[in-house]
């Protein structure tokens, strides 16, 4: 189960893009959130900073 996306709104946006989705599109995403998350996390910590900001993705 996808743990950082919302399921049916990933699904409502390829919807509204004129395609389906696969049952594992939001498990996909998930884990591709998850790396960048952890990815923007790394940098935060970095550069000595313990709030995480969009230039960090």
């Amino acid at each position: 189960m996808a743990e950082y996306v919302v399921i049916s709104r990933v699904k409502d946006y390829v919807k509204k893009k004129g395609l389906n989705s696969s049952g594992d599109l939001a498990k996909g995403l998930d884990k591709k959130m998850r790396g960048i998350l952890d990815e923007a996390a790394k940098r935060t910590k970095a550069n000595k900073r313990k709030t995480m900001r969009s230039d960090d993705l």
